[in-house]
């Protein structure tokens, strides 16, 4: 049994060594350690395997001594900047009011700038949003402040407790629990760790990775307002195509009166796409919902839990399955990129889908000699559908559906119109590759499945549906 362990040390000679001693005691294996003071210089990452009774006397052990943190603690860091007169003395009067109230300072920075003021920035240590409510009522009678935003600075100011206070913005901003915050909490270690052992900086992905959890939760509820629009293929078949800001978009076929849905976008926006369904199908409480689904990407499985049936290729269906029990994905395959993804997982609410559910509809295709495959055949209502497997220029088990007689083509991410996205979608694509740790798995690659779906498509007017933009209306000529 593995567990992490987030322990908050003392800045002092030895006290991995108690820790390390505490562990070696009872028999238990330490397999990971991340401590980075220029990041953190309390908190320590461990990950030890042991049994599970071996790691129950660990926890008793590890807080006897003081070493587990508090989850229930509300300290961060308020950044704040003081207009100070440029005179002898003049920061004595905030430094006593700051003493007044018992805070700490944890970072001071002051420099001439040749006017007659001085702007000192200082980091305080906060438990109490009151006090500092009513010291800065106080600090006001004496100069101008203002609070810096600690997610948004330009550089980071301090960075004793950033691991708790960036994580704690994160969890704000999406409505996290305390549980998912703490496994948040590890994630983002793992991916500092990540970057610091390949000598990167981490300022700017981590910047990234407040940005795409700001846009994530600036789009939910009231505020939730993607593209619908419908479009008519014959008399009795029309498609809906639902655009979210954030995530892939949800393809409703309605072909007398029977729905197919394909991908479903990301699982925090769970309660606002229901509503949008149950508008668009009054009945979809009754229906039997049926979900394809183009490839396996977290922002296009986000709502599979709500299906009674789940149509995907031989190797999404295994992807979703090892993913249900516990096992790492195609994207997380990549060490360098699984916290990356299981970031994204968490910050977006992700739940596995029962393989119970999944239907895998081909045979399997191991060694494809070309971009795309023909795979198979899919019929739903009026549509005939030629489906195709890609090489995995995007994904492993990516999947195209050709339907020749109507003109349409269902591409997924191999092919999306770029020209095509709301200004929200564009900037949502800025910052997503963070998470989603790139677009695609081979961009050569991709490049040569999106060629062969042009290919293919025969004489006449086309729609080309991918999975993020509006729809590409194209010509093909004789």
């Amino acid at each position: 049994m593995k567990k992490t362990y987030i322990t908050s040390m003392p800045n002092h000679i030895g006290a991995f060594l108690k820790a390390s001693k505490c562990f070696s005691a009872l028999g238990i294996n330490i397999t990971r350690v991340s401590y980075n003071k220029a990041v953190d210089s309390h908190t320590l990452f461990i990950d030890a395997e042991g049994t599970e009774e071996q790691l129950k006397k660990a926890d008793s052990e590890l807080e006897k001594i003081g070493y587990l943190q508090n989850n229930n603690s509300k300290t961060s860091i308020v950044l704040l900047e003081f207009c100070l007169k440029d005179v002898p003395g003049s920061v004595t009067d905030v430094l006593t009011l700051i003493d007044k109230f018992n805070f700490n300072i944890s970072y001071i920075s002051s420099q001439e700038n040749g006017t007659n003021y001085q702007y000192f920035k200082m980091g305080l240590y906060v438990d109490d949003s009151q006090k500092i409510s009513e010291f800065l009522k106080e600090v006001e009678k004496i100069c101008k402040v203002r609070i810096i935003d600690y997610n948004s600075s330009e550089r980071v100011y301090d960075n004793s407790i950033f691991y708790n206070t960036y994580v704690m913005g994160l969890a704000q901003i999406m409505g996290l629990t305390t549980d998912i915050s703490k496994e948040l909490l590890v994630h983002v270690n793992l991916a500092m760790q990540t970057l610091d052992e390949q000598g990167l900086s981490p300022y700017r992905t981590f910047d990234s990775i407040s940005k795409f959890a700001e846009l994530l939760g600036a789009s939910k509820g009231r505020n939730f307002s993607p593209r619908i629009t419908k479009h008519k293929i014959t008399e009795k078949t029309e498609i809906i195509l639902i655009e979210p800001p954030c995530g892939s978009n949800t393809i409703i076929i309605n072909s007398d009166k029977k729905y197919l849905f394909i991908d479903s976008g990301y699982a925090c926006y769970k309660e606002e796409m229901l509503g949008i369904f149950k508008e668009i199908i009054p009945e979809f409480n009754e229906i039997k919902k049926t979900i394809l689904i183009t490839h396996a990407d977290v922002d296009h499985c986000g709502l599979l839990p709500l299906f009674d049936e789940v149509i995907a290729s031989h190797k999404t269906a295994m992807c979703l399955k090892k993913e249900y029990n516990g096992k790492n994905g195609y994207r997380e395959e990549n060490a360098l990129h699984k916290s990356y993804i299981n970031i994204c997982k968490l910050l977006t609410s992700y739940k596995t889908v029962n393989p119970d559910k999944i239907t895998a509809l081909w045979d399997d295709v191991e060694n494809p000699e070309e971009p795309l495959t023909q795979i198979g055949f899919f019929d739903f209502g009026e549509l005939h559908f030629e489906v195709y497997e890609g090489q995995g220029g995007h994904l492993p088990g990516e999947i195209v559906l050709i339907d020749y007689r109507n003109h349409i083509a269902f591409t997924g991410d191999i092919y999306i119109n770029i020209h095509g996205l709301t200004q929200e979608q564009a900037e949502y694509n800025q910052y997503a590759p963070i998470l989603m740790t790139t677009v695609d798995t081979n961009h050569e690659l991709c490049a040569e499945e999106r060629k062969a779906i042009m290919q293919r498509l025969g004489v006449g007017k086309w729609q080309i549906y991918g999975s993020h933009g509006f729809k590409k209306d194209y010509s093909v000529n004789v």
